[in-house]
C-alpha cells in the first residue's frame, strides 16, 4: 500500500500534521519508535497560541486537569525582576500527557499509528520508500533534533552557537507563577520553574552550546545555583536546535516540521507552538500531493512565521549582551505593553514594535548616562 502521507515522528508536530492531513482527506501513516504515552524532555509550558492551532483543527481537551497559569516572573541577569499577568493564560502539561493526547487525536481522525524506527529513506519518481517496505507519496519529517529525515536530505545538525542543551526534572513548585531566572554566567542561559497546579513544577536549566561538551553534573549545578533549594527528581537532558540555523523546510516530496526544522525560539527555547503550527501547515500542504507540497508548505511557513522568525533572530543578536536584557526587563516592569510584546515574541509569533524598541533604548541610555 502507498499512503498519501507518511509522518516520521508522532510528537506534537507529527501528530498535528497527521490531523491536518486527514482533515484534508489524505491517507496517513504515523510512525514513531516509541510507544505512547512516553516522556519527552521539555519545560512543558504550553502557550495560548499553541491551543489556538489545536482549536482550529478541532483538537480540544488537551489541557484537561492542568489548571491555567496566570502570571510570569522574569528575572534579568542583573537581578531586576518583573512579575505580571500573562497576556493570555498558559498551561503546564507534562509531555507524557500532552503528546499522548495529541496522538489519540490523530488516531481518532483516522491516521494509522505504527511503532517503527525509521532508518532509511529512498526517493524515486513514485514517491518515498521507507526502510524498503513502506511507501508514501509525501513524507513529513517530524522526528526531532536528531531527525533521520533531515539527514536523508543532506542537512547537517545545528552547529555550536545555534544549538542549546536543557536539563529538567520535577519537584516542589516555587510559587504559583511561571518563573524564568536568567544569568549572565554562560549567557545566554536561564533556569525555570513552571507549576503544574498540584504543588509540583517542571524545574530546569538550559544554555546555548559554544562548542564545549557539558556534563549532567554541570547542568545540575547550574540549576541548583539559580533555583536554590530545588531538588527535582528524574533529571534528563536534551538538545534544542535553534531557529537561527534552519535547513530549507521542504524538498520535493519531503517536508520538515518542528525540531527537525530547527524551530526552537532562540530567545526562550520554546518549541511547542512552533511544532503544532508547522505540523498543521505541513499536513495540509502534504495532502495536496508531491507536485505541490513543497512549494505550498514553504509559502505557508513564510506567510505565517517569516516576519516573526526575522524578529526573533534580531532579538537574539541584540541580547548577546546581558545589559540589553536588563534594560528590557526594566522596560517591561514600567510598561505592561512592553511586557506583553516580549511574551508574544518569546512564546508565540509576536514581533518588535517601535514602542518596545524605544522603551528598551531609553532604559539603556538612562543607565549608561544616569542623571547627576
Amino acid at each position: 500500500m502507498t499512503y498519501d502521507v507518511a509522518i516520521v515522528g508522532a510528537g506534537p508536530a507529527g501528530a498535528i500534521a497527521a490531523v491536518a492531513a486527514r482533515r484534508a482527506g489524505a491517507s496517513v501513516l504515523l510512525l514513531d519508535r516509541a510507544e505512547f504515552p512516553r516522556d519527552k524532555v521539555c519545560g512543558d509550558g504550553i502557550a495560548a497560541e499553541a491551543f489556538d492551532v489545536l482549536d482550529s483543527l478541532g483538537v480540544t481537551g488537551i489541557d484537561h486537569g492542568c489548571p491555567p497559569v496566570e502570571r510570569l516572573r522574569l528575572v534579568a541577569p542583573g537581578g531586576t525582576e518583573v512579575a505580571r499577568a500573562l497576556p493570555r493564560p498558559a498551561h503546564t502539561v507534562p509531555r507524557m500527557i500532552f503528546d499522548a493526547r495529541l496522538v489519540e487525536a490523530a488516531v481518532a481522525h483516522g491516521a494509522e499509528l505504527r511503532r517503527h524506527t525509521v532508518r532509511t529513506l529512498r526517493y524515486d519518481p513514485g514517491g518515498v520508500e521507507i526502510d524498503g517496505d513502506l511507501r508514501a507519496r509525501v513524507v513529513i519529517g517530524a522526528d526531532g533534533a536528531g531527525s533521520v529525515v533531515r539527514r536523508s536530505l543532506g542537512h547537517a545538525p545545528n552547529p555550536p552557537g545555534h544549538l542549546a542543551i536543557a536539563i529538567r526534572g520535577y519537584g516542589p513548585a516555587i510559587g504559583d507563577e511561571q518563573l524564568i531566572r536568567t544569568t549572565s554566567a554562560r549567557w545566554p542561559a536561564y533556569a525555570w520553574s513552571f507549576p503544574l497546579g498540584d504543588g509540583t513544577a517542571n524545574l530546569g536549566y538550559g544554555e546555548v552550546l559554544r562548542g564545549t561538551a557539558l556534563t549532567k553534573a554541570y547542568l545540575k549545578e547550574r540549576l541548583n545555583d539559580l533555583l536554590p533549594g530545588a531538588r527535582p527528581a528524574g533529571l534528563r537532558a536534551h538538545h534544542l536546535p535553534l531557529s537561527t540555523r534552519r535547513p530549507p523546510p521542504a524538498r520535493g516530496p519531503v517536508l520538515l516540521a518542528g525540531d527537525a526544522l530547527s524551530l526552537i525560539n532562540p530567545f526562550t527555547g520554546e518549541g511547542i507552538f512552533y511544532a503544532v503550527l508547522s505540523g498543521s501547515l505541513a499536513g495540509a500542504a502534504a495532502a495536496t500531493g508531491p507536485g505541490q507540497a513543497a512549494a505550498r508548505y514553504t509559502a505557508a511557513l513564510q506567510a505565517r512565521l517569516g516576519r516573526h522568525l526575522r524578529h526573533s533572530r534580531i532579538a537574539t543578536l541584540l541580547t548577546q549582551q546581558p545589559r540589553v536584557v536588563d534594560a528590557a526587563v526594566r522596560a517591561a516592569r514600567q510598561d505592561r505593553a512592553v511586557f506583553h510584546r516580549m511574551v508574544d515574541l518569546g512564546l508565540g509569533d509576536g514581533v518588535f514594535d517601535l514602542r518596545t524598541i524605544g522603551r528598551i533604548g531609553a532604559q539603556m541610555l538612562h543607565f549608561a548616562h544616569p542623571a547627576s
